[in-house]
């Protein structure tokens, strides 16, 4: 009788986090921690939950958990739950499609067929399932990391960042820029974008992730700066590693995609690039995941006050009334402009971290003011930090983001051509 109970108490608390899965809670900034951190890894390893229910299962069955009505009824309870895994992963698979439509909506229904050739025969639209049934393998044997180059000294800290790149050592690659989160005040370059990182250095490109200095000890705009001159350093020695410093592609997650669209949003800003204001900060294109774009908060999207209670405290220093312009001037969507660069913004919708109504209002603006192309990629039932190893919904996204960032380069390429064209007609014409 004593295994038919525990069984049944194992079942129900399984299950719950199949529920947890599709309906996460978000009121409370406690509350929805624990429903992100639960939910986010039971969303993206299903199968993954499946397989230790199952071996479970067989053990307590094994122990004869089913000679007793408590036991068959966790036997329904944890079938149930599976259903629910399994209908979960299928929702997954579903990120494919959602990508593929926003991109089209942004950039054409025929966008492929203007991604240069040399680059389209890179591209990785293959699902690998074996890479999602094994999160847990790092790194592709044909993918080289360069370790922890200094790139700056703040205050007694080196700041350092790592390259990705192909073993094959590429020469003049297109290169990401990769900015990590943790809520301005954890994290670091080793662990997180991994997935896009890697698909893209087997594509041909030069992926770079940086460190930057974190709260309580570092108060906003430091964070952003310390980016700054990492992208600086990025454009004067990326070449030595392959890389072309004329394209250079930034990305980053949750307080990461924050600080990618700002910097994105305020290239060349004397006053963000102390020391280093001639440096060219402009970046060809953006790639924020579920970032925060709103300090302010002024559509009402935060479920909680847990981020201002964080902003206030640890990252800015001051609240809302006491230093509003710097509130106002760290919120991305009060620095978007027709000058702003294409953007591909990637949210989930049952994200309890950084509610999808902050994508939603900084699309939007985006859309009304800026001259470029903006996609957007809401996706059906993902968590916050979903991208952060190759689940089937990782695997999806970050082969859309790899054919985003193709058209992106192939258009650079183009208008390089075009340039080149324009510059040898003027240089053969006869003098006036």
């Amino acid at each position: 009788m004593l295994w038919s109970w525990l069984f049944l108490a194992a079942s129900v608390w399984g299950a719950w986090f199949t529920w947890n899965a599709w309906r996460p809670i978000r009121s409370g900034p406690r509350l929805a921690a624990w429903s992100f951190a639960s939910g986010w890894l039971t969303g993206e390893l299903a199968l993954h939950h499946v397989a230790w229910q199952a071996l479970a299962t067989l053990a307590f069955v094994a122990l004869g958990a089913l000679g007793h009505w408590p036991g068959l009824l966790a036997l329904a309870v944890t079938a149930a739950s599976w259903a629910g895994l399994a209908a979960f992963q299928w929702t997954a698979h579903g990120a494919g499609e959602v990508v593929e439509r926003a991109l089209r909506e942004a950039l054409g229904p025929d966008y492929r067929a203007e991604i240069a050739p040399e680059l389209e025969a890179h591209l990785r639209d293959d699902f690998d399932l074996r890479r999602a049934l094994n999160p847990w393998n790092r790194r592709p044997p044909d993918v080289e990391r360069i370790r922890d180059l200094a790139y700056a000294r703040e205050k007694g800290l080196t700041l350092r960042l790592d390259v990705y790149r192909s073993a094959a050592q590429p020469t003049g690659a297109p290169v990401l820029f990769q900015i990590h989160g943790g809520g301005w005040v954890i994290g670091s370059k080793n662990e997180q974008a991994l997935p896009l990182m890697h698909h893209l250095a087997r594509a041909g490109w030069v992926c770079v992730s940086v460190d930057y200095r974190l709260s309580p000890h570092a108060t906003f705009p430091d964070h952003l700066v310390d980016c700054k001159r990492a992208l600086a350093w990025v454009r004067e020695h990326v070449a030595e590693y392959g890389g072309d410093p004329d394209f250079i592609l930034v990305t980053g997650g949750s307080a990461g995609g924050h600080l990618a669209a700002l910097l994105s949003l305020t290239p060349n800003d004397a006053e963000l690039q102390p020391g280093f204001e001639q440096v060219d900060t402009r970046v060809a294109g953006c790639v924020p995941f579920y970032g925060v774009y709103d300090f302010l908060d002024r559509e009402s999207a935060q479920h909680h006050g847990g981020l201002e209670e964080l902003l206030e405290r640890r990252v800015l220093k001051g609240s809302r009334e006491e230093i509003p312009d710097v509130w106002d001037q760290a919120s991305p969507v009060s620095r978007v402009s027709e000058q702003a660069p294409p953007f591909f913004v990637v949210h989930g919708s049952h994200d309890t971290l950084v509610p999808v109504g902050e994508a939603r209002a900084f699309v939007r603006t985006l859309r009304e003011k800026s001259k470029q192309p903006v996609a957007y990629a809401e996706l059906p039932y993902a968590q916050h930090a979903f991208e952060l190893f190759p689940s089937v919904r990782t695997l999806h996204v970050v082969a859309g983001v790899g054919r985003f960032a193709a058209w992106l380069r192939s258009r650079h390429l183009a208008a390089g051509r075009t340039d080149e064209r324009a510059t040898t007609r003027a240089a053969g014409s006869p003098a006036a």
